[in-house]
């Protein structure tokens, strides 16, 4: 095994004989490998990936810290695997199996003595492993941040008077991919005017004004690992109020940023932006947290909102996101995604955020 693998192993140890993964980033993580299907079961010993004809060779190529085991009938290859290994109590994931899944396993496991442990514990143990970032983690995350940033430079020039924002967003999409990415983090997010009020609205026929307000929120995958930056721009001109809420906005992520240290509350953080803003007069119009982890997953632990006691530590890698949605007019949202270090941060994000008119 590898040592993610012996560390998984001896970590579920302490709560049962052996795990089953079967989430697609979690198999990813612990073995390197891409399916979208497969099994890995880790007993005190050893570690299986279990997969059909279709990644069989790919697997043995690829995967690393497990023996693979092409399998015809999952029934008997993993309860084989589970009698030699004497293994009487397998945790799943609880995030990830369906009732119909788990209800499975459990007649397989049933047919061998033995029995599921559900709930969120596997969830917990290898969410703690895949919340701090080793270097190669970071190094992936990096370059899919310099590839947003990239295709963003190059869309903005398109950005005019009259243009829809889905041919924006596809455009966008397009020049993430031609530079390297694997694919893009979300569905991405280009909105103007007064959907901008909308945190999550989505790319239409809507063409954009002058005077409007752009939120880009955008992020591609590079190698499995997302990356996540959101800009808010101003086209042709912008009024007073505009301005007032962009300043705020930014304001409150400098004060968010200056909160983030090995050691400070996640919560702490988002109180830095959140108090800002409440006190700027916009209480009730910033309704989510004011960050995430980001990973395999674009939305992972830690999570960086009010009720948050989570302690962060060098090697997260989290977003700060306030923002300000003023229904029916327009709403601002500035997003950097940040390494936290022991005494502060590495930001990964290097788009400019003051406000830039178009």
């Amino acid at each position: 095994m590898n040592e993610a693998l012996k560390l998984l192993s001896l970590m579920v140890s302490r709560e049962a004989d052996a795990a089953l993964i079967i989430s697609n980033e979690n198999r990813r993580y612990f073995t390197g490998f891409v399916s979208s299907l497969g099994y890995l079961l880790v007993t005190k010993e050893e570690a299986y990936l279990l997969v059909d004809f279709r990644y069989a060779q790919a697997a043995r190529e690829q995967a690393s810290g497990c023996e693979v085991i092409s399998y015809t009938s999952l029934s008997e290859s993993l309860g084989e695997l589970i009698g030699s290994a004497g293994a009487k109590s397998i945790m799943l994931e609880g995030s990830a199996f369906t009732l119909n899944e788990a209800e499975r396993i459990d007649s397989i496991l049933g047919k061998y003595g033995a029995e599921s442990i559900k709930g969120s514990g596997l969830d917990r143990i290898i969410s703690k492993m895949r919340i701090v970032k080793t270097s190669s983690e970071t190094e992936k995350i990096m370059k899919a941040q310099r590839i947003t940033e990239r295709a963003l430079a190059d869309t903005l020039k398109l950005i005019k008077e009259g243009v829809r924002e889905k041919d924006i967003a596809l455009e966008l999409e397009y020049l993430m991919r031609r530079g390297g990415a694997e694919g893009v983090s979300f569905d991405l997010i280009v909105i103007s005017g007064e959907k901008t009020s909308m945190p999550h609205g989505v790319p239409g026929d809507r063409t954009f004004r002058r005077g409007d307000f752009i939120t880009f929120d955008i992020g591609a995958t590079y190698k499995g690992y997302h990356s996540d930056m959101t800009r808010t721009y101003a086209l042709g001109e912008v009024n007073q109020k505009q301005k007032r809420v962009y300043a705020t906005v930014l304001d409150a992520q400098k004060r968010a940023l200056e909160a983030v240290h090995g050691g400070a509350l996640c919560s702490e953080v988002d109180a830095a932006a959140r108090d800002h803003i409440y006190q700027a007069g916009y209480e009730g119009f910033f309704g989510h947290s004011t960050g995430h982890g980001v990973g395999l997953e674009i939305h992972e632990a830690p999570f960086v909102s009010s009720k948050s006691d989570t302690i962060l530590q060098s090697g997260m890698v989290i977003t700060i996101e306030p923002g300000i949605y003023i229904p029916g007019e327009f709403g601002v949202r500035i997003e950097d995604m940040v390494v936290v270090t022991g005494d502060g941060y590495i930001n990964l994000a290097a788009a400019p955020k003051e406000l830039i008119v178009l």
